[in-house]
């Protein structure tokens, strides 16, 4: 009889978690996290190209507006 419970119970959680693995895919996430960084908006980029200009230092102007050294990069090379 315990068994029978057990097994029931154990379907109830598989229905669960799969119903909130596909809302989680229907959403863009995998784990209910984003996948992947939040895209540098075009008014950022335009900042960090000015910002650099001025102060010719990737990590400094990267710390200033709290994104990475290669984001830094990403936006030199676009403009």
């Amino acid at each position: 009889m315990l068994g029978v419970f057990a097994e029931f119970e154990r379907s109830i959680i598989r229905e669960r978690v799969q119903a909130g693995m596909n809302r989680a895919k229907a959403q863009g996430t995998k784990s209910g996290k984003a996948i992947g960084r939040p895209p540098t908006s075009l008014q950022i980029q335009t900042k960090i190209v000015e910002a650099y200009a001025k102060e010719k230092s990737l990590r400094v102007v990267a710390k200033q507006f709290g994104v990475g050294v290669e984001t830094v990069r990403r936006c030199l090379s676009k403009n």
